[in-house]
């Protein structure tokens, strides 16, 4: 892709986020990067990433710049003049060369009746400096919808701020180690012969911390299944569910596979039933078995109907990864800020005690379930195992010991940074005999 402005390929992506509801990942890897040069795919990224991290920010700010909001038509100027201010306040690029590329951003969105609009409220916007920082509105303040902090405050009285600090930070690139194939020692001396700065992560017997980012294909072996990317948090599932040689493994909600593939690295002796119910997820779901050579049963079914797709067979072990609003990821996905709202939370506990109520009969007795979420809201989390037992007399917890993350009620909860983890929530269940 020649003659790139980068700026306005940021604003066209942002606006299919911000406007259309789009998850800024899908967007940009399956239409835009392959036809960037990696350096302008990086700074692209990064510019989005940017303004949906502080988007209320921003937002807040640029209100204060100006005499009176863009008309909605003109919502993509809204989102040029943000990536302006992100440049402007939160990079080392000059304030002349970022005011003049955004300037310029104007002729391929076709809004050359804006050049001298945009160059003049950028240009006011240098100016002023850090005065344009309104520290009285908390949305602004925090970068987080009102709502989002109020909740936190509540589930989070001592953590709350930490919790929002660690969501506005960029998140470290993780990786698992494929120990079917190489050890984690042995994969660590070979980023080392590669010159990659790395270190091993705690709590996870195949993870490791990349210093810096680095692009996949130059990871040594990743196209031969040596490696893969997964968060530390997200490593944990396939060790709490304590799986034997033999084992008949349920794996609900399975996309994109990474715990999938991780119970077969470790476990090749298991049968998996790994089920999607989303067409497209069920794919990537797919295509990570195949990479790290893996075999499951995989159904692009619903996990809530399992009399579609159940063949009778009672599972040794159940883990299911419930959908869930996402708030232990936000460092990843900043978009959730402004696609989450508050009455998604009732619906979505909704959804995780269906789940929890179809796949228990599924279970043998003696058998285990691991309920986990990349939520940090107890509504998501230990409400749901509470109501669970309470009415299940079949059910016991067991409960998960180790030194990560905090012991709730029932289950643990890792908060967001936490052991450079993401947020996320583990309990285990029993099937009484």
């Amino acid at each position: 892709m020649k003659n790139t402005n980068t700026r306005a390929l940021a604003c066209k992506i942002l606006l299919k986020v911000v406007k259309e509801g789009k998850s800024f990942h899908p967007q940009f890897i399956t239409t835009i990067y392959p036809k960037l040069d990696p350096r302008d795919a990086a700074f692209v990224a990064h510019l989005c990433f940017g303004v949906l991290r502080y988007y209320l920010r921003l937002q807040g700010w640029l209100h204060t710049l100006m005499r009176q909001p863009l008309k909605p038509k003109d919502q993509d100027l809204t989102l040029l003049l943000m990536i302006g201010l992100y440049q402007i306040h939160y990079t080392d690029i000059p304030p002349y060369a970022s005011i003049h590329a955004t300037v310029e951003a104007c002729r391929q969105l076709s809004k050359n009746w804006a050049l001298k609009l945009v160059n003049g409220v950028l240009r006011e916007a240098q100016r002023q400096g850090k005065e344009i920082h309104p520290h009285h509105n908390q949305e602004i303040r925090t970068a987080h919808p009102a709502w989002l902090v109020q909740t936190l405050q509540q589930a989070w009285p001592t953590d709350w701020e930490t919790i929002i600090e660690a969501n506005q930070q960029h998140p470290p690139f993780a990786l698992r180690v494929n120990l079917n194939k190489i050890s984690r020692n042995d994969y660590l001396q070979k980023l080392e012969d590669n010159q990659i700065a790395a270190n091993s992560m705690a709590f996870c017997e195949a993870g490791i911390i990349i210093d810096n980012q680095t692009a996949l294909e130059a990871l040594p072996g990743f196209n031969e299944g040596f490696v893969s990317v997964q968060d530390g948090a997200a490593q944990l599932a396939a060790t709490l569910l304590e799986v034997e040689a033999g084992h008949h493994i349920l794996d609900a909600c399975a996309a994109p596979g990474g715990k999938t593939a991780h119970l077969l690295e470790l476990h090749p002796q298991i049968s998996v039933v790994a089920i999607e119910k989303d067409s497209e997820r069920f794919a990537r779901l797919n295509n990570t078995l195949k990479r790290l050579e893996c075999a499951a049963n995989t159904l692009c079914a619903d996990a809530t109907a399992p009399e579609a797709w159940w063949d009778g067979q009672l599972f040794d072990r159940i883990l299911l990864d419930a959908p869930c609003s996402a708030t232990g990821i936000i460092r990843r996905h900043p978009d959730i800020k402004l696609h989450r709202q508050p009455e998604d939370i009732l619906l979505l506990a909704k959804q995780q005690t269906l789940l929890l109520e179809k796949l228990w009969p599924l279970l043998k007795p003696g058998g285990i379930l691991i309920y986990a979420t990349c939520s940090i809201l107890p509504h998501e989390n230990v409400d749901r195992i509470e109501h669970f037992l309470q009415t299940h007399p079949d059910a016991q917890e067991y409960p998960l010991q180790g030194t990560w993350g905090a012991a709730q009620k029932y289950g643990r909860q890792i908060l967001p940074g936490q052991h450079t983890m993401d947020g996320f929530y583990y309990a285990r269940l029993c099937k009484k005999r």
